[in-house]
């Protein structure tokens, strides 16, 4: 049996909710299979989600590894091409704790790319009928580490990554971009279908001249 996780996190710096932790719940209460989904909402901080996501790999030996986290200031679903082995926080995580200049992995390479058909999943989210696009940058904050450590602890043959996604309209800020909270779990449940589907990425322009 085919199995995915699927994880989020939760609130921070004082916002009451996270919706990416409420979308991968509002995924999980619609799934219908036939593979076993299993979803996790991940602490917002350095150690607690790359130990989480550790637990949740060991347990559950998934085949599907796919995370997602806000990016305030993004308008569209941001689907991540690379992960960097850098935390470099620019404000404290909910420990407290505030690396600078550190691996996320000591002695892991620089970088990984993502093993999933990210730009199938970019084109599939938009034929739905909701924005998306390819990003290059996960940032170098807890997003970034526990997509970092996705690629590092996917035993071979898993396929990992990570999806940005805006505020949702009923709790973003004022001004904020977003977009609903179930079309943000639709694109969520998407990216995990097109990557069941979808062995080989198809070819198509993905590329950015910024």
């Amino acid at each position: 049996m085919t199995t995915v996780l699927l994880t989020g996190f939760g609130a921070f710096a004082g916002d009451g909710s996270n919706p990416s932790g409420e979308a991968v719940g509002l995924v999980s209460s619609r799934w219908s299979g036939p593979e076993v989904l299993i979803t996790a909402v991940l602490p917002v901080t350095f150690d607690g989600a790359a130990a989480t996501l550790r637990t949740l790999i060991d347990t559950h030996a998934p085949d599907v590894v796919i995370a997602a986290g806000l990016a305030g200031g993004r308008a569209a679903i941001g689907v991540e091409r690379v992960a960097v082995n850098l935390v470099d926080a620019r404000i404290p995580d909910n420990d407290g704790a505030q690396p600078i200049d550190e691996p996320s992995i000591a002695g892991a390479p620089d970088a990984r790319f993502s093993s999933l058909p990210v730009k199938a999943i970019v084109q599939a989210i938009t034929d739905a009928g909701l924005p998306a696009e390819l990003s290059y940058s996960a940032g170098t904050f807890v997003c970034n580490h526990v997509f970092f450590h996705a690629l590092e602890l996917a035993a071979t043959g898993v396929r990992a990554g990570f999806i940005h996604v805006p505020w949702d309209a009923e709790h973003a800020p004022a001004d904020a971009a977003s977009l609903p909270l179930r079309g943000i779990a639709t694109a969520l449940e998407i990216a995990v279908r097109t990557t069941l589907a979808t062995p080989v990425d198809v070819r198509a322009v993905g590329g950015t001249l910024d």
